[in-house]
């Protein structure tokens, strides 16, 4: 690793939960895309890799790199938006929470999001990032076209024009392909929300669970291991007033960007993996079975959540609907016994990790369950040749070997 400029200590970043730190030979913050694309080709000149980082989010090492690290931040906001195509481009950057209100004022929303909101609009496009709704889709699917910057530092643009697979491999890519500056997003007229939480006997919640993902928009539930409680949350277009739920414990109303996502104070520790959806309902009582027998003292939930497929190539939801099973952890205590005791329950089941999430699966494990996976890498070997944008975890998660870095 070089050392950083003028002798310095060496540079340092983390991860949002401290799972993750790298030691890159630089961190570039640019301000626009032709700073971001001068940067990449500066990288190419000094034989280095590029990654990009958002809000440093992801539990894994997607972003990290002994390379060249790039910030996204400055890349942020609504470029340009289309009123009668109901579509905007949006710099990738942008944060998801920062969205709402801009959006809220051009009439306009993002059809779903995850269950928080601080992540970067690139990084939750390129891990896949998504809610729950058994007929809506993770973030990326909404994506019409995507602008990144390639290896060569060229500014490229992807619209599904005269080659589909490009921008089906781009809208979920880790980064893989090149760094997304701006994508263009299908929108939805703005809407609220009702917004119903409620804690019942985990033998209930399974009564009700196939109605309850049919019968609201939204459907998810928390486990509580301990109690064998379950948080039960539903969400529902409505166009009830606020002061209308006033009162009502375990209820609001608002419009969707204020409603959807979910204060999380607390860090933690995320083990996320998507299953068909068929097999949900099997997977979560023999992970519950599995915690209750050998983990008694975990407090965290197991989220359950719905997903509808897509055809990007590396979605966890790619050609097929899923459930999606989170196990996490206290943030403070450890974790790696615990999920390495649950994961193999989630394959068994045929779960796809989520990107961004923390997990041991290897290339043995994902190429059977991605259909499309030769595809996605036929892609990457065609932009990125010389594989500028991997780092060490992306080598060995798709056994693409090579160099160690820097290139």
């Amino acid at each position: 690793m070089s050392a950083a400029p003028g002798g310095a200590a060496p540079l340092s970043w983390s991860n949002w939960s401290g799972s993750v730190v790298c030691r890159p030979s630089r961190i570039e913050r640019p301000r626009d895309e032709e700073e971001l694309a001068a940067g990449v080709r500066r990288a190419a000149g000094a034989g280095l890799a590029v990654r990009a980082f958002g809000s440093g989010h992801s539990f894994s090492p997607v972003a990290a790199t002994d390379g060249v690290l790039m910030s996204l931040d400055a890349l942020a906001g609504v470029e340009s938006h289309d009123a009668s195509r109901g579509e905007a481009w949006i710099r990738a950057g942008s944060k998801l929470h920062d969205l709402g209100e801009p959006l809220l004022a051009l009439g306009l929303a993002m059809e779903n999001l995850g269950d928080v909101d601080v992540q970067s609009l690139g990084g939750a496009l390129g891990t896949g990032t998504h809610g729950t709704g058994r007929t809506l889709r993770n973030l990326s699917a909404n994506v019409t076209a995507l602008r990144l910057v390639d290896a060569s530092g060229e500014v490229r643009t992807f619209d599904g024009e005269g080659d589909g697979d490009l921008l089906r491999a781009a809208r979920v890519s880790l980064g893989m392909l090149g760094v997304i500056s701006a994508a263009r997003l299908r929108l939805v007229p703005a809407y609220r929300l009702h917004e119903r939480v409620r804690r019942i006997a985990m033998e209930a919640c399974l009564e009700e669970l196939d109605a309850g993902i049919v019968g609201h928009r939204h459907y998810e539930f928390f486990w509580y291991p301990r109690k064998d409680l379950a948080e039960v949350k539903t969400l529902d277009p409505t166009d009830a007033p606020e002061a209308s739920v006033a009162g009502h414990e375990g209820e609001r109303i608002g419009w969707s960007a204020r409603i959807l996502p979910s204060l999380r104070e607390l860090k933690f520790f995320e083990m996320e993996y998507a299953v068909p959806a068929e097999s949900g309902r099997a997977c979560f009582l023999a992970v519950r079975e599995r915690i209750r027998a050998r983990h008694p003292g975990v407090a965290w939930p197991v989220e359950y959540r719905t997903l509808a497929g897509d055809d990007a190539f590396l979605s966890t939801a790619s050609e097929s609907d899923r459930v999606t099973l989170s196990i996490h952890q206290d943030g403070t205590l450890p974790y790696r016994d615990f999920f390495a005791d649950v994961e193999p329950i989630l394959r068994e089941f045929g779960g796809r990790p989520h990107w961004g999430k923390l997990h041991t699966a290897g290339p043995a494990e994902l190429w059977p369950r991605y259909p499309r996976m030769d595809a996605f890498l036929a892609a990457r070997a065609r932009l990125d040749p010389e594989g500028r944008f991997l780092n060490h975890h992306l080598r060995k998660l798709f056994g693409l070997g090579g160099p160690a870095e820097p290139l």
